[in-house]
């Protein structure tokens, strides 16, 4: 039924879950599987030195953050037999570069974790999911703590 599941991840335990059920889908389904943590490259507004040095300790501190994320999940799919593919995303917000991978994938289903933030929390932090619930036009399975 789907032939490429995308599963994006931040290294929470919650994308954890998520990565877990897509391989249990990708099972049934015979379904590729690609993992996406994505980064924003330009966090920063500035000029100078000081930026330059920020901005480099940022991405590497960033890059180190999404392959440990990205190792967790070749190890979640190598326990259940299945190979994925990862990728480290690109977007100054969460929701844009896992559409722009989205689209580049070819996916036809997402599988992602929501950590149900409610309230200011919510107000504050906003909510990935239902940006890309928003965004896109195929199915997506939100996984639940």
């Amino acid at each position: 039924m789907y032939k490429h599941i995308l599963v994006p991840v931040d290294g929470s335990t919650t994308s954890l879950l998520a990565v877990s059920k897509a391989a249990e889908l990708a099972k049934i389904f015979g379904s590729a599987v690609t993992a996406v943590y994505v980064v924003d490259p330009y966090p920063f507004t500035g000029v100078g030195a000081d930026f330059a040095y920020g901005q480099a300790q940022y991405l590497s501190a960033a890059t180190a953050e999404a392959n440990a994320a990205l190792e967790a999940v070749r190890k979640i799919m190598d326990e259940a037999g299945l190979p994925v593919t990862t990728v480290v995303g690109e977007g100054h917000a969460v929701h844009e570069g896992i559409v722009r991978v989205l689209e580049s994938s070819g996916a036809d289903l997402i599988v992602m974790g929501s950590h149900g933030r409610r309230g200011l929390e919510k107000l504050m932090l906003g909510s990935v999911t239902a940006r890309v619930l928003r965004s896109v036009h195929v199915p997506v399975l939100v996984v639940r703590p």
